[in-house]
């Protein structure tokens, strides 16, 4: 088990930051520690889970930049496993860009996405903007809260058991995302979200707005609640602006 979450040295040699790298290609590891180091990120590559693992499990980590595509375990196995571990920041990397797969890695709890190639100043902007909201603190994530039951128009969404039924009584399952992002507009009822507002409330930590995504999270519980995407009548998209969720009966 590793620590509940990382904590700031005290040692006044100690760097400001500490970066774990997990990613396959060696030269890429290298080329990033060293980066890195420019900006007083002190960095340790290893390339795959079993060293991932060690190198956690010794301590003084403050975020994992985390590859998707590793021999063995795959960046998406080693995500869950950390986020059921530690509270340890995760920054995915990887050269697979599809909406799905941002989102599998939203789901499982990556904090943030970067596609390659990158820039490696934007790598040292996206470390530092992450910690600053883990460090310096959040609003609640959903997750966060206490949630209760929620009916709408005859359906019921139970917030302690994360489960949504239908106005027939029937059990519909839905993923931590579909949960989440679902409680979101049944907070905020009738007004008109945009996807950057989406994935922050429903993550609790600011993160880049990939408009496929949201997109995709939005199909995918408009199929469960049984909207007709052609002319939806529960979450409606707003062109050019967002979603908006219609339901008349909340409470």
């Amino acid at each position: 088990m590793l620590p509940p979450e990382s904590r700031p040295a005290t040692a006044p040699e100690r760097n400001a930051i500490r970066a774990l790298i997990v990613d396959d290609d060696e030269p890429l590891q290298q080329l990033l520690c060293g980066y890195l180091e420019r900006y007083n990120i002190d960095s340790r590559g290893v390339a795959g889970g079993e060293a991932m693992r060690a190198a956690l499990a010794e301590g003084d980590i403050d975020i994992v930049v985390l590859d998707l595509m590793l021999p063995g375990e795959d960046g998406l196995s080693l995500c869950r496993w950390l986020r059921r571990e530690s509270k340890i920041p995760i920054l995915m990397l990887t050269a697979r860009c599809e909406p799905a797969d941002r989102v599998l890695g939203l789901e499982l709890g990556a904090d943030d996405y970067m596609s390659k190639p990158f820039e490696p100043r934007e790598l040292v902007a996206r470390i530092h903007s992450i910690l600053r909201r883990v460090r310096h603190g959040h609003q609640p994530a959903p997750h966060d809260r206490t949630y209760q039951r929620i009916r709408f128009d005859g359906w019921v969404l139970d917030g302690v058991l994360r489960q949504l039924h239908s106005p027939e009584g029937v059990l519909v399952p839905l993923s931590n995302a579909e949960f989440r992002l679902l409680w979101v507009f049944l907070e905020r009822p009738r007004r008109v979200l945009n996807r950057e507002q989406l994935l922050d409330a429903a993550r609790g930590r600011a993160i880049e707005a990939f408009d496929r995504s949201i997109d995709l999270l939005v199909s995918r519980i408009r199929q469960k609640l049984g909207d007709d995407p052609r002319t939806p009548r529960l979450i409606k998209t707003v062109r050019g602006e967002g979603y908006l969720f219609d339901a008349r009966d909340i409470g």
